[in-house]
């Protein structure tokens, strides 16, 4: 008995902290929210009220108000987190549209089955503007960022440089991220990528993610001052002293 009793107590003080720390974990997560959507606030409390009211008056139809009414309260907090889980999605975009290198952040909510690479393939040292290449079902994805006319240049040359390694059977898709015409907000962009029709196999997937992984990503920019143009080889270096 006296084992059973110290069992229980070593499981107390474990669970104590990890419930505080879904606690916390949730209120930094409101707190975040609140600053880039200060309506968050009022949203979960329509909500909340709304899932109340809604209950309750079911309870009162059914002839069962007590019951429902207690069920009401976790079924609204509930109700709540869940507007509050999808608007702090939103809020999270908000915050990075905008920046270099924002994309990948959609990626993060592709489902399973897609490569994906964190590091650009292709980057414009000069205007920031930045090329990411995932594989899926749908072939290969060319996302860039930036104007739409340097991004689709910059994506036009990166979506030649994969099709001389794949040839025509895997088809290869660039997509503009942005909010101007002709671009995919980055918001809606994992949801477009996933609504896209399969072209390829799950194995297909696997054996072009590697080959593109074989061909490398983006060149590092070549530092200010010096022309490339210009460089000379070292001669002693090529006579190996």
């Amino acid at each position: 008995m006296a084992r059973t009793k110290a069992d229980g107590a070593s499981d107390s003080p474990t669970s104590e902290p990890a419930k505080q720390g879904r606690l916390r974990q949730m209120w930094q997560v409101f707190t975040l929210t609140r600053q880039v959507d200060p309506a968050v606030v009022w949203w979960m409390l329509l909500t909340f009220a709304g899932t109340l009211a809604l209950v309750s008056g079911l309870g009162y139809a059914l002839g069962f108000p007590i019951y429902l009414l207690v069920l009401a309260l976790p079924v609204g907090v509930l109700a709540a987190l869940i507007v509050m889980a999808r608007r702090a999605e939103r809020a999270a975009y908000r915050r990075f549209e905008g920046q270099p290198g924002a994309s990948a952040m959609a990626f993060q909510n592709l489902r399973r089955g897609w490569s994906v690479e964190q590091e650009p393939v292709a980057v414009d040292p000069r205007t920031r503007d930045v090329v990411f290449r995932t594989v899926g079902r749908p072939g290969v994805v060319l996302v860039a960022e930036g104007p739409a006319a340097r991004a689709t240049k910059l994506a036009e040359t990166e979506r030649k440089r994969v099709a001389r390694v794949l040839g025509q059977n895997v088809p290869v898709t660039v997509l503009l991220c942005g909010d101007g015409e002709g671009q995919i907000p980055l918001r809606k962009l994992s949801g477009h990528m996933m609504r896209m029709r399969p072209a390829i196999t799950k194995t297909e997937v696997s054996e072009v993610a590697k080959r593109l992984r074989a061909l490398g990503g983006a060149r590092p920019p070549i530092p200010k001052g010096i022309d490339p143009n210009r460089v000379r080889p070292d001669r002693r270096a090529t006579r190996g002293r």
